[in-house]
């Protein structure tokens, strides 16, 4: 697991991380969230010891990153895939790695196929293109077998199978319980691979939950539920702080509840239904509404603004 307590990192006058606070627990796709400058980054390098706190803490599996003394061990990371030396073979580059860290030779032959770069292996890592350097990063994260891994656009460059396969890898590295932590900008590659979201803007958390729940919080999500009992519903729903607008006789429609809570709602009332459908919006929808207000670069017109005369 990985725990961040009041979290804050400043540079000179700017703030990059304010008192930020989250968890990422095993067992899920944990993904991270916000536009540019938010500070994602920043905070993915104090996990990892590279940059120090002004305040608050960071652990993971309970301890500083920087306390372990083999920490491929326990916390595999793609922060930047070209950060590798590039006259060395991709086997040459794990190896060097899988030594520091008292790993055998044999673990690296089986990441270098888990990724895909066995026919490519002694061929100099400078000369990789980016989705090739994308594959490395990802063999150099999983060297150690780590219980908690790290991610920071790890499709970037990737093909369609190459897409295919991280979000299948990461999912089956989370059902093995692993901690999987994914930062992306791709919002239809988020909503198919997360579990669970982290979401900030400016350097303060505006949301910890799963991507369900965040995506039926959405303005635009709705549950459409209708009921010979509707008035009945509507009181027990309304008692619960969802929203009701009535449709119709018997049609209610509910915001502030999901599709399940309105089901089990009527199951344990007895009441019976029509209908029961769930309407949201998608994942890129209800991200661009909660971080409107923290986007610091923005196209002059919006981004089809006209060309000028």
């Amino acid at each position: 697991m990985i725990e961040a307590i009041g979290l804050s990192k400043r540079y000179g006058d700017t703030v990059a991380v304010d008192d930020l606070s989250f968890t990422v627990p095993p067992g899920q796709v944990t993904g991270f969230l916000g536009p540019n400058g938010s500070g994602k980054s920043t905070t993915m390098r104090m996990i990892l010891g590279l940059d120090a706190p002004t305040s608050g803490s960071v652990t993971v599996g309970g301890r500083p990153y920087t306390r372990y003394r083999r920490p491929l061990l326990e916390v595999g990371a793609l922060l930047e895939a070209k950060a590798v030396h590039g006259g060395r073979s991709a086997r040459d580059h794990l190896r060097c790695l899988a030594l520091s860290n008292g790993i055998g030779k044999a673990r690296v032959e089986q990441v270098l196929d888990q990724v895909g770069l066995r026919s490519v292996a002694d061929k100099r890592a400078g000369g990789f293109s980016l989705g090739m350097g994308q594959r490395l990063g990802i063999a150099a994260a999983l060297l150690g077998d780590p219980p908690v891994l790290m991610f920071d656009e790890p499709v970037n460059g990737l093909d369609p199978e190459g897409v295919l396969w991280i979000r299948t890898l990461l999912k089956a590295l989370a059902a093995e319980g692993r901690t999987v932590f994914l930062s992306s900008h791709l919002m239809t590659e988020m909503a198919l691979t997360a579990d669970r979201l982290v979401v900030i803007g400016r350097g303060q958390l505006l949301a910890q939950t799963t991507v369900e729940d965040f995506v039926g919080s959405g303005s635009g999500s709705f549950v459409r539920v209708r009921s010979n009992e509707r008035d009945a519903l509507a009181r027990l729903l309304e008692a619960q702080g969802a929203t009701i607008v009535t449709e119709g006789p018997d049609a209610l429609k509910v915001t502030g509840a999901s599709g399940d809570a309105v089901g089990e709602l009527a199951r344990v009332n007895q009441l019976g239904l029509q209908e029961l459908s769930t309407h949201q919006v998608s994942l890129e929808e209800r991200y661009m509404e909660l971080t409107s207000d923290s986007v610091d670069y923005r196209t002059a017109g919006g981004p089809l603004a006209p060309a000028p005369n």
